[in-house]
């Protein structure tokens, strides 16, 4: 008998396994050595194949004690040695059985195999492995060809895995070791082997390695963590290599881009981001709180990093891009404003909304109008400042009802992200939104995040910050204060999340839902209540009223809590509250139990409605009706209806106001329809705003019959010149008119 190797063309598992089982004295081929196949050839048996890692198994060992030379001679005598059942056990050093007798009475340890071979002679059994020890050979003998080549791999993983723990151990020479990384780490991903074990293992080492060389530059530490990262891929890294993610990475901005690189890679595999997610959670560790306390600064920083990349083409051109305070009062950008042409109307007040009500109040100066651009300030601005200016009267405080919510609804800069940049954005949010899904992560997390250390460029992209609106929602849903508390500014003057999620703010797209959520948690836990109502009445009080309107309990609330606390000065503000809350069941309940126990409410309520109203932005004709039909509007002279939704089916509702002289429909959807009613019936009108409504020349033509009107704009309308001709003709008091951009300018 001869003992060949499993080469030559086709199939050399078919090959093997249709010789038979006994022959004639087949001489081998010149040049064929007697003995095993060589292992470089193992990858040519498994082709396509995939084996669990073996840890115990059955199998047949027989074991001849002789030199290697005579291994040929002993298995051509056709004598065959008996063979011996063992259940053997791939322990982490050695190879024993469980019942150690016979040819296993001892273990073989892996430092003592040689090699391990596929074996195949004539005339023996088939499915064999050789392990070549000192002073002789153990073969073992398996039921098929597959149990046999899961053997073969297991054994050889088993034994280089002993080999690499003890190189890497005591450790010398530094680049020696990273080559023999490197070559483990092929060893892992190419192994035929699918377990967690085959990437845990190196892990294990690595980790191992790191821990007991703490004396690493921070350059060899780099090296090593890169030469690992594709066994990061999918497998949690040990508690020592998350040191690596604990370090500074404001001393080591080399690492910070590694992690950032690293976590762009695993996204662009197919799984995308449940690869992530499952990095992140390595990150994390398996246990309700992260033992490592700098993780999660350094991902929010590399995701703060990786984010604001994603923007730095328009941050670098930020001659284009207006401020927040800009963005967030709904101007245009540089290159798509209209040319400022002043216009002095007839009133101090612009809009009308400034109007004073009553004679007692102190008159406004008058301002310039860029009909582009609105901005409402408290103090008084410049005449040459392109923007709506609403200063204060005598009165110690603003006049909150100039301050509700007359700027139009923010609009977003136009920025379209570059393929790789919008990827890279849905990476590194959806990373903060996992952040965010961790308990003892999120209050880290929240003081992170207060400052709101995106550029603005971020917050005006409606994709960001759709996006991270689920952050900042499980930051109100949390009922620990120090999470909930960072929703608000880190100092006065300051935005914080809270205004950028409300409504009118530049992040909000839901009506204030989100908003309507904030005031609730912070309401429930705030220490300083009449504080946080003062700063509600002095910059949300529109949105407020808008969500009571509609039936909000919280905000309902809100409204009985600053009427109770006396927070609003101004009586038309606490009229219209008033009006707003009887306006809705749950607000007439809670206000008439506000009465009982404030009786000066009561008084104010007796002296009729007020004289001025605005309705805040974003309200539709339901919301208006709701409110007019809520009590008594009698003495109502100056209406704002400015950037809300309203069309002409509201002008039903505005013609039962028989003391109103001064109307703001700016930016809103009232047509032609509504105003034919209007001429019809408010034939006192002195003041109205028509500017960038939908209203076309018949319409316009209907006003010829409201000889009170003193004060008209129609800037950016569809007004003809014949049209305006007409009306100049027929308004003998029109004094004011406001034709710009249209074909009558």
């Amino acid at each position: 008998m001869d003992l060949t190797s499993s080469s030559g063309g086709g199939d050399p598992r078919q090959i093997e396994e249709t010789k038979p089982l006994l022959g004639g004295d087949v001489p081998a081929p010149e040049g064929t050595k007697m003995g095993a196949v060589p292992c470089r050839r193992a990858l040519l048996l498994c082709n396509g194949m995939r084996y669990k890692l073996l840890q115990e198994g059955d199998i047949q060992v027989c074991v001849i004690r002789h030199p290697r030379t005579f291994l040929s001679k002993i298995l051509t005598s056709k004598f065959l040695r008996r063979w011996e059942p063992h259940h053997l056990t791939l322990a982490d050093n050695s190879l024993a059985s469980a019942t150690p007798t016979g040819y296993m009475e001892n273990s073989v340890s892996y430092s003592a195999i040689e090699d391990v071979q596929l074996l195949s002679w004539e005339n023996a059994p088939k499915y064999c492995l050789q392990l070549t020890i000192p002073g002789g050979t153990v073969l073992l003998q398996a039921a098929n060809s597959y149990l046999r080549d899961q053997w073969f791999h297991s054994l050889q993983w088993k034994k280089k895995i002993y080999k690499y723990k003890k190189v890497l151990s005591n450790p010398s020479r530094w680049e020696v070791v990273l080559k023999e990384i490197r070559t483990l780490v092929d060893m892992a991903l190419t192994s035929p082997l699918q377990d967690d074990s085959i990437n845990q293992a190196p892990l294990e080492i690595v980790s191992k390695l790191l821990s007991e060389n703490t004396n690493l530059t921070t350059q060899e530490h780099e090296n090593i963590i890169v030469a690992i990262a594709p066994l990061l891929e999918n497998n949690h890294p040990p508690p020592d290599l998350c040191e690596f993610f604990c370090k500074d990475f404001g001393k080591c901005p080399r690492l910070r881009l590694f992690t950032q690189e690293y976590i762009l890679a695993l996204n662009e595999l197919n799984a995308g981001m449940e690869v992530v997610k499952k990095f992140i959670q390595s990150m994390h560790g398996p246990t309700g709180h992260c033992p490592h306390p700098r993780v999660l600064p350094n991902l929010v920083a590399v995701c703060l990093a990786a984010i604001y990349s994603c923007y730095e083409e328009f941050i670098n051109s930020r001659d284009n891009s207006p401020s927040l305070k800009e963005i967030r009062n709904g101007c245009q950008q540089p290159c798509d404003r209209k040319p400022t042409l002043p216009l002095r109307l007839l009133h101090p007040s612009p809009d009308l909304v400034s109007q004073e009500a009553t004679l007692s109040e102190a008159r406004l100066k008058s301002v310039v109008v860029a009909s582009s651009e609105i901005h409402v300030e408290v103090e008084p601005a410049s005449t040459a400042k392109p923007a709506l200016t609403a200063s204060a009267g005598n009165d110690s405080e603003p006049n909150l009802i100039d301050c509700l919510m007359v700027s139009p609804a923010c609009s977003t800069m136009s920025i379209e992200l570059g393929p790789q940049a919008d990827r890279t954005l849905g990476c590194y949010v959806e990373i903060l939104k996992l952040l965010s899904d961790y308990d003892d992560w999120r209050p880290s997390l929240a003081s992170l995040l207060q400052p709101i250390p995106f550029p603005k460029e971020a917050l005006a992209h409606e994709k960001f910050t759709k996006e991270l609106k689920y952050v900042i929602q499980r930051f109100a849903e949390d009922p620990r204060q120090e999470v909930h508390s960072c929703l608000l500014s880190v100092r006065a003057g300051k935005d914080g999340w809270f205004q950028l999620y409300s409504p009118g703010g530049v992040a909000c797209d839901d009506d204030g839902e989100l908003f309507a959520s904030m005031v609730h948690i912070l309401m429930g836990s705030c220490y300083k209540t009449k504080k946080f109502l003062l700063s509600l009445a002095e910059n949300k009080l529109g949105p407020c009223m808008l969500l009571a309107l509609r039936g909000n309990q919280t905000m309902v609330e809100i409204l009985c809590l600053m009427l109770e606390y006396n927070i609003i000065d101004n009586n038309d503000t606490q009229l219209q509250i008033i009006s707003t809350l009887e306006s809705t069941g749950v607000g007439k309940r809670m206000y008439e139990q506000l009465c009982d126990r404030q009786r000066e409410l009561k008084e104010l309520q007796r002296k009729g409605g007020p004289t001025r109203l605005t309705l805040p932005s974003k309200s539709t004709d339901a919301d208006l009706a709701r409110l007019l039909s809520s009590g008594s509007f009698g003495n109502l002279e100056n209406l704002s209806l400015a950037f809300t939704n309203v069309t002409s089916a509201c002008a039903e509702h505005l013609i039962k106001l028989p003391s109103l002289k001064q109307l703001n429909l700016w930016s809103t959807q009232f047509g032609d329809a509504g105003l034919r009613l209007l001429s019809e019936h408010l034939t006192m009108l002195q003041v109205l705003n028509l500017c960038e409504t939908p209203v076309t020349d018949a319409g316009l033509l209907a006003l010829s019959s409201m000889k009170s009107l003193c004060s008209l704009n129609m800037n950016s309308t569809k007004l003809s010149a014949d049209t305006y001709e007409d009306l100049k003709a027929k308004l003998p008091n029109l004094k004011e008119v406001d034709v710009r951009y249209t074909e009558a300018w």
